[in-house]
């Protein structure tokens, strides 16, 4: 029996093990997925091992953390320094990065985007904008003080802070922060998000599970909006294909994965 959990703080919120677990069933796969809350960053590796774990995902805050505590990593996640998905590979950690395909599964949808606005610096916020250059789409990103924005400047980012933000007109505004999932908070000031959605044609929250302030706020303005839902589901479905090696067949996991949802 393989064990895999997700480690974040908080994490008691989160779908991961109704859905991985609904595909272990359903297909046979001997394994089980449970939850980690993980307080101290710097733990993770340790953590990862002492529970004998065959894999793992990674949510806030410890995606860059994740990144650090790999003895090799792979792929998108390489590029961007980002981890959310970990593989136990002969003792070793490798690390991979299953966010940013997931969220474009997710926006499948939504059409003609060329210019996007993502709102928050952190390890999400990374992914999602080195993915969105590679597809030719623009990138801004806001996030409150300058000091983590140099990242996204190396790659030819557009970013402000809240103090020096300047209006432009986009087609999907995405808040990768955690404002809203434990409280009421918005991802910035009211204000400038009334200008910002005033502004855009389609908002996005990587928060699942409820409408967040922000979404709601993009309601009142008459958007179309979709929470994290989506985007869970198809990192999800990547993040599951490496924890079975890819021994299960994608449309089955997606399958099983979509029933989850309905628990």
């Amino acid at each position: 029996m393989q064990l895999f959990s997700i480690f974040g703080n908080p994490v008691a919120h989160s779908r991961s093990p109704l859905m991985h677990n609904s595909v272990f069933k359903h297909l046979n796969y001997k394994a089980c997925y449970t939850r980690t809350l993980l307080e101290d960053s710097t733990k993770l590796k340790e953590t990862f091992f002492k529970l004998k774990l065959s894999g793992a995902n990674v949510t806030v805050p410890h995606k860059e953390a994740a990144f650090r505590a790999c003895d090799e990593v792979r792929g998108f996640a390489k590029k961007i320094g980002v981890v959310n998905t970990l593989i136990n590979e002969n003792g070793k950690l490798i690390g991979y990065n299953t966010d940013a395909d997931g969220f474009l599964f997710a926006i499948g949808e939504f059409k003609n985007i060329k210019n996007i606005l993502i709102i928050g610096a952190g390890g999400t916020a990374k992914a999602l904008a080195i993915r969105f250059l590679e597809e030719n789409i623009n990138v801004s990103v806001l996030n409150r003080s300058t000091k983590r924005l140099a990242y996204f400047k190396k790659f030819g980012c557009k970013t402000s802070s809240w103090d020096d933000f300047k209006i432009a007109s986009y087609d999907l505004v995405v808040n990768t922060t955690s404002a809203g999932l434990e409280d009421n908070s918005l991802p910035a000031p009211k204000e400038l998000l009334e200008e910002i959605l005033n502004n855009t044609r389609y908002a996005a929250d990587a928060i699942y599970g409820k409408v967040t302030p922000f979404l709601q706020l993009a309601s009142k303005h008459k958007l179309t909006y979709k929470d994290g839902a989506d985007m869970l589901l198809g990192q999800g479905v990547l993040a599951n294909k490496l924890f079975t090696n890819n021994t299960l067949k994608t449309e089955q996991i997606k399958l099983y994965m979509r029933k989850s949802f309905e628990l």
